[in-house]
């Protein structure tokens, strides 16, 4: 069988309400929220902020997010992602971008996004939403194996700065040990800052000057003129129809319609009656096309064309599916972007059937590395995203947001809330939300199942999101699939990597709603997250 016969976790049910997070206190967070009065919104915005200070090597004030929200049946993107600083051109960066430290630093827009939603939506005060985050953050919260794993990896960047070294690895710049309690009382003065005075402060208050301050200081190009002119985006999902169901996505300069994509193509097949290996083929298949466009298209809309309606086509899924062979792989030789990325994702559903799927991410783990001084605020390097070649759509300009591999997805099932999901893992999001979909809408999983179901990701030469946009044509491929699977996948001629567990890639969020009202909820064991309902 594709899907494994049963779960590490138990299936988390409840009919008021359900929270999945990538750390069990912005879970917290999240249902205390909801317990409190609040709705899908509120509950969301608490969990955002939380994740920011448990999660720090995922996200934070200090990057960019989106979230896909229904609400009394509106259905609504309101895109916090952060334009490129007026002073970062294409000839600044002529001989290659800096993919740490201040110049990766990028105009961070996640808090515009969260508190444009809030004022939209929100039933609860702001103020109480902060309380949470101030309170992780003031009084601190215990490393976990994760935590420990990833800062260890990210060592180098983080001893480098005086004030990110002595707050995430301790006083010795070692690391901290499990169960160690990392404080942030900076962050904890600019969080109480933002709960008295709002996100305003943060763009074009006192905080603003302070944190522009700090960034020229540490010769970062993000002005006080920068973030002053950041404001969120709010729009309207993408979507399609898979077998039957509304699948939503974060629109462009988002990358969510390559999952969209995907599905059309995979949708040309019967999935449900191919064989465990020929399933894995077809999805590997369809991803590798779907890249190509995301290559020739993802863009910011406001400054390139982004062709959805002919990316999304019947006629174009047709034409790419009859060049899948289901007996070989197909070489992607053409360099035109997979790459580690260090995000969070989280969704909520209310007892009213509200919904929210976010994400948020500062890019790498622990982002550019830099703090911002004495606001606590950790920055990210998502100028890395940036390409510099002349003509793509992709190509860095002052004011240009650049193109996102977050992306946040919604599912409906005659026109009601049928289910929500979704994962970090940049270049490896679009395809780990697509094979759990398919075995959601496919194969009938629940979202536990779906969750702890064996997982890949594939790659493409020069297909990486991060600079320099590398890559091979490996499909890097859990072996708990088997050896009779793996064995067919190779003859079919795929290059395999075959790994344990994967973590960065693979820390899905899912939450299913039942006609019966049940929220259905399940978190992917592979990391820190945790799901919660009541």
């Amino acid at each position: 069988m594709y899907l494994i016969a049963r779960t590490h976790r138990p299936l988390i049910m409840g009919r008021n309400g359900a929270v999945g997070a990538n750390h069990p206190l912005a879970t917290q967070a999240g249902l205390d929220v909801l317990r409190a009065g609040g709705n899908a919104v509120d509950a969301a915005a608490a969990v955002s902020l939380a994740l920011g200070v448990v999660e720090p090597m995922m996200s934070g004030l200090g990057g960019d997010g989106f979230c896909n929200v229904l609400m009394n049946g509106r259905r609504e993107v309101f895109n916090g992602t952060g334009p490129a600083p007026a002073a970062a051109t294409a000839e600044r960066f002529a001989k290659g971008i800096e993919i740490t430290g201040p110049l990766s630093v990028s105009v961070p827009g996640c808090l515009a996004g969260i508190a444009a939603m809030h004022a939209a939506h929100g039933k609860l005060p702001w103020s109480r939403l902060v309380q949470p985050a101030i309170g992780y953050a003031r009084d601190g919260y215990g490393v976990t194996h994760r935590h420990h794993d990833i800062t260890r990896d990210n060592r180098p960047r983080l001893a480098v700065d005086a004030a990110s070294g002595p707050t995430f690895l301790g006083a010795a710049l070692d690391n901290r040990p499990v169960g160690d309690l990392v404080t942030q009382p900076d962050l904890a003065r600019t969080l109480e800052e933002i709960a008295a005075d709002g996100a305003e402060t943060f763009y074009r208050g006192k905080l603003a000057k302070r944190l522009a301050a700090a960034m020229a200081q540490r010769g970062a190009l993000v002005t006080e003129a920068d973030l002053a002119a950041c404001t969120a985006e709010r729009g309207v999902p993408v979507g399609i129809t898979y077998r039957g169901y509304e699948v939503t996505q974060t629109p462009p300069n988002s990358t969510g319609f390559v999952m969209l994509q995907m599905l059309k193509i995979v949708e040309r097949f019967d999935f449900a009656a191919l064989s465990e290996a020929e399933r894995i083929h077809v999805l590997v298949e369809a991803k590798k096309r779907a890249f190509l466009d995301r290559e020739r298209y993802g863009a910011d809309p406001r400054f390139e064309t982004v062709p959805l309606e002919h990316i999304l086509s019947d006629a174009h899924a047709d034409a790419q599916a009859a060049t899948i062979d289901l007996r070989r792989a197909t070489p992607m030789e053409q360099p035109v972007a997979a790459a580690a990325g260090d995000t969070t994702y989280f969704c909520v559903v209310d007892n009213e059937g509200n919904c929210v799927s976010g994400i948020q991410s500062i890019n790498s783990g622990y982002g550019s590395g830099v703090t911002a001084g004495d606001t606590g605020v950790l920055l990210n390097n998502r100028m890395a995203y940036w390409h510099l070649a002349p003509g793509h759509a992709n190509r860095l300009v002052p004011g240009k947001r650049v193109r996102h591999t977050m992306n946040a997805p919604m599912v409906f099932k005659d026109g009601k809330l049928w289910g929500v999901l979704g994962t970090p893992g940049a270049d490896n999001q679009v395809q780990v939300n697509t094979q759990v979909l398919t075995a959601m809408l496919d194969l009938g999983a629940d979202p536990q199942t779906a969750l702890e179901s064996p997982r890949w990701t594939s790659n493409q030469p020069g297909q990486g999101a991060n600079w320099p946009h590398d890559g091979d044509q490996q499909l890097t491929i859990e072996s708990d699939f088997g050896a009779d699977v793996l064995a067919d996948l190779a003859a079919r001629g795929h290059v395999l990597n075959r790994v344990g567990h994967l973590g960065g890639p693979c820390a899905m969020q899912a939450i299913r709603v039942l006609e019966n009202g049940v929220r259905m909820a399940g978190s992917d064991p592979r990391r820190d997250g945790w799901a919660g309902a009541w």
